[in-house]
């Protein structure tokens, strides 16, 4: 298993100023020190904070973009990114640069090397003094830097090892880092990642096949309009991968699927006291959606921020 998923990311252009947009229509927590750029790798972003503790909620928030300059670091990721615009469809309102995923150095080499026996197409960056460490994507390879689905259906995966991101150890205890002292409409955690796609199916046995990787449960909310497997961390408080076949076209996600393709979907957050967090958007003046009863969080209420207000960036709330 995985151990957790880095961030929920948002590929677009003005990182900066969306960075200052989620900080301040939703309270995410931005800091100096959480925005990366090098002159070697010409890209900015930043790892936004929903808790400010990673021990309490280690998945963060990722507004980025890679700017149009020589990337002595990475020289063919500029005809990858564009090769993923074009398979995302340049239009859509939500893109990744890549949904990545994280292991422990050891299984990190047992899995490149699982790659290799099954003669499946990956590329890996140069180690350079600003990253000194390994990072590969699937679908790809050297020669041929354009994206392809076969290996993740569809997910555009990065993987990398857990150890250059300094977690602290509580992340890995046997039960999840509680907030001290929480106030309400504090944020708590990203609890999950959605990512729509044409065939639940046909993704799942490619990532059994191809990365024995397997779901944590698979659940139809018919109310909703879809089928969710739950792809889970070995980190019990990373956000989780939801991959979402719609099973309906009138649904929320059937339109979405239908009105912009594939790719990824919600942010969900936690929140101690959902009506607290109502409250402080209202205070903020922001737009949102109170849903009474949502299946997908067990007949809970869920709050949905109107994407007009996030650049189409789909942000939800649930009860912690």
């Amino acid at each position: 298993m995985f151990d957790l998923l880095m961030s929920a990311d948002m590929m677009l252009e003005d990182p900066d100023g969306m960075a200052e947009l989620l900080n301040e229509k939703l309270g995410i927590h931005k800091h100096d020190n959480w925005r990366q750029a090098f002159d070697n790798h010409p890209y900015i972003a930043h790892f936004l904070r929903v808790h400010k503790s990673l021990a309490v909620s280690p998945t963060r928030i990722e507004p980025q973009w890679h700017l149009d300059a020589p990337n002595p670091g990475d020289p063919m990721f500029h005809d990858f990114l564009e090769s993923l615009k074009d398979y995302q469809g340049r239009h859509r309102p939500m893109m990744t640069h890549a949904v990545v995923i994280t292991l422990p150095q050891d299984k990190f080499s047992a899995f490149i090397d699982k790659l290799m026996r099954r003669k499946l197409p990956f590329r890996m960056a140069q180690r350079t003094p600003e990253m000194p460490f390994d990072r590969l994507w699937l679908g790809t390879t050297p020669e041929n830097p354009s994206y392809s689905p076969e290996v993740d259906g569809g997910l555009c995966i990065e993987v990398m090892g857990t150890e250059p991101l300094q977690m602290p150890a509580e992340v890995f205890a046997d039960t999840p880092t509680l907030p001290r002292d929480p106030k309400p409409a504090d944020m708590v955690r990203v609890t999950a990642r959605g990512f729509l796609v044409r065939d639940l199916d046909d993704v799942l046995w490619r990532l059994s096949t191809n990365l024995d990787w397997e779901p944590e449960s698979i659940e139809q909310f018919n109310d909703e309009g879809y089928r969710r497997a739950r792809m889970p961390f070995r980190a019990v408080s990373s956000a989780s991968l939801d991959i979402i076949q719609p099973t309906r076209w009138d649904g929320e996600a059937g339109l979405y699927l239908n009105n912009w393709g594939p790719g990824l979907y919600y942010i969900r957050i936690s929140v101690n006291n959902l009506e607290a967090k109502a409250e402080d958007l209202r205070a903020r003046n922001v737009t949102f959606s109170w849903i009474e009863s949502s299946e997908s969080v067990g007949g809970k209420p869920l709050l949905r921020v109107d994407p007009a207000e996030l650049r189409g960036q789909l942000i939800e709330f649930e009860e912690a």
